[in-house]
C-alpha cells in the first residue's frame, strides 16, 4: 500500500517541519542567551576585576638638605643629600659646627669613623685629593662604606679659627683629622704624606684608610 501526496499535504507537511524547526531553532537561542545571562552574573574575584585608572598626581619624594639631621627622624633621602653636601666643596659659607652634629649622627647610625678634610678652593692639592678619590672606585667604595668625609674651608672669605681651635694647629693643606663618632679626635694627617709626583700613592693612602676604620668592639 502506497501513500501518495498531493499537493495540499506536501503543503501540510511543509509547513509542520519549518514549525518544527524554527520552534527547535529558538529553543536553541533561548537556551545560549539564558547561559550568556547567568555567566555574566557570575562575580569575578577582586585580582580579576579591572581597576579604575588612578590618574591623579603623584608627589615626588625630594631630598631636602635643610632638614635637622640631627632629629634623627629625617627621611632617608634626606640624610643622603646631607651627608652628600658635607663633602661636596670647601665652602666660606657653611657652618662646620652644624655639619660636625650632622656628622656625628650620621657616623653613629653607620658605626662610621669622621674624616675631617681641611682646606681651600684655591688649594691645588685639594683638588688632586678630590681627583684622586673619586677616580678610584675602590678607594671611595671604601671611604663611603667606613667614614663619613666631612670638608672644613680655610681662606681668606671664612678661616673658621673658632672651630678648628680645638684641633692641634695645621701650617699645610689638605690636612685630615680622624674622629670618632662622637668627634672625639683620634689622629692627625697632613697628606704630603701620601704624595707621589703629582698625584697620590694609592698603597700609603688606602693603607691609612684601613688603619682608620672604626673597630667593632
Amino acid at each position: 500500500m502506497y501513500w501518495i501526496m498531493n499537493d495540499e499535504t506536501d503543503v501540510m507537511w511543509m509547513t509542520r517541519m519549518n514549525t518544527v524547526l524554527l520552534g527547535s531553532v529558538l529553543r536553541i537561542f533561548l537556551i545560549t542567551f539564558m547561559i550568556l545571562i547567568a555567566a555574566c552574573q557570575v562575580s569575578l574575584p577582586d585580582s580579576v576585576m579591572p581597576r579604575p585608572v588612578d590618574t591623579t598626581m603623584h608627589k615626588l619624594s625630594v631630598a631636602d638638605p635643610t632638614q635637622p639631621v640631627t632629629s634623627g627622624n629625617t627621611p632617608t633621602a634626606a640624610d643622603i643629600a646631607a651627608v652628600a653636601a658635607l663633602n661636596a666643596e670647601f665652602d666660606p659659607g657653611r657652618d662646620p659646627v652644624a655639619d660636625l652634629a650632622t656628622a656625628k649622627v650620621e657616623a653613629k647610625r653607620g658605626g662610621k669613623q669622621i674624616i675631617l678634610s681641611i682646606g681651600s678652593k684655591r688649594c691645588s692639592w685639594c683638588r688632586v685629593m678630590d681627583e684622586f678619590i673619586n677616580g678610584d672606585a675602590e678607594i671611595r667604595s671604601f671611604r663611603d662604606a667606613h667614614f663619613i668625609w666631612m670638608k672644613v674651608n680655610v681662606s681668606d672669605e671664612n678661616k673658621n679659627e673658632v672651630f678648628l681651635a680645638r684641633f692641634p694647629k695645621v701650617k699645610n693643606y689638605p690636612h685630615l683629622f680622624v674622629l670618632d663618632a662622637d668627634a672625639k679626635l683620634l689622629s692627625s694627617r697632613f697628606t704630603a704624606d701620601f704624595e707621589k709626583g703629582h698625584s697620590y700613592d694609592r698603597r700609603r693612602f688606602f693603607a691609612f684608610l684601613r688603619q682608620s676604620v672604626p673597630s667593632k668592639n
